[in-house]
């Protein structure tokens, strides 16, 4: 990927911060987004290369304008090479105890914000001859769990529609990576949402104990590299996911135990 245009959202924070620096190690030329600018010059200044490293602040919530936001993207470097989707928003609460509001919220940050900016990049990218889209999902999109309802529906939703897409761009030279991360150690769970949208400012214990989010990014480079439509990334816990397909029963009275 040296001297590609790359497009990260989440970049300020956890693992979208810890793939512009393993990018820009290798010589990428990067376009670093998400709501906070301060903080992606703070990760701007962290880059050994600056000079290729381009600030553009933008909210996955606002899908209105993603798509004047993509056309700002294209215009610093001419093109995009690859759109990597990290932004995105958890949460921690009941069903029952959750605002509709709050539950849109999740799933227009994580699942539209994502689909907008990756329609709004791909009549650039194909008329490039080709490109890379990334959407980063989880665990949590291959089965659900208590207190995630809306953050299980909108990683879900990722899969099936750019699984659907994958399929619909296969001709044009579109690669489709889908990263499922399990317990990573960032943030995540500081800046989740709980049931009226206040944060729930606490970190999980399987969240403090996970993989580094640099370890993390090396995975994804590595999936990337080799085009892999879908890849896990953590310890045991993503074991989850063939334990739930062959042992429905016994995983689904696993998970009743968490709650």
């Amino acid at each position: 990927m040296k001297n590609k245009v790359i497009w990260i959202t989440g970049a300020s924070s956890g693992i979208g911060e810890a793939l512009v620096y393993a990018y820009n190690n290798i010589g990428a030329k990067l376009i670093i987004s998400s709501r906070n600018r301060d903080e992606l010059f703070r990760v701007k200044a962290n880059c050994k290369n600056q000079i290729n490293v381009h600030v553009l602040s933008l909210d996955l919530e606002d899908t209105a304008n993603l798509d004047h936001k993509a056309k700002d993207a294209q215009k610093i470097y001419g093109q995009i090479d690859m759109l990597i989707n990290s932004g995105g928003l958890s949460q921690r609460s009941l069903v029952l105890e959750t605002a509709i509001a709050i539950e849109q919220k999740i799933m227009n940050i994580n699942f539209w914000g994502t689909v907008a900016l990756s329609k709004a990049v791909l009549p650039n990218m194909i008329a490039n001859g080709g490109g890379k889209i990334v959407c980063i999902s989880s665990v949590t999109g291959k089965f659900g769990r208590p207190y995630r309802a809306a953050y299980a529906a909108s990683k879900h939703a990722i899969h099936g529609y750019f699984d659907s897409l994958r399929a619909e761009v296969a001709d044009k030279n579109i690669d489709i990576t889908i990263i499922c991360p399990g317990f990573i150690k960032t943030n995540h769970s500081l800046h989740a949402l709980t049931a009226d949208g206040a944060l729930y400012d606490k970190m999980d214990t399987a969240q403090e104990n996970g993989l580094s989010a640099e370890d993390c990014a090396k995975e994804i480079l590595k999936a990337v590299q080799e085009n892999k439509e879908e890849v896990f990334i953590g310890g045991k816990e993503i074991k989850g996911v063939l334990f739930r397909r062959f042992f429905p029963k016994r995983f689904s009275n696993y998970i009743k135990k968490l709650y």
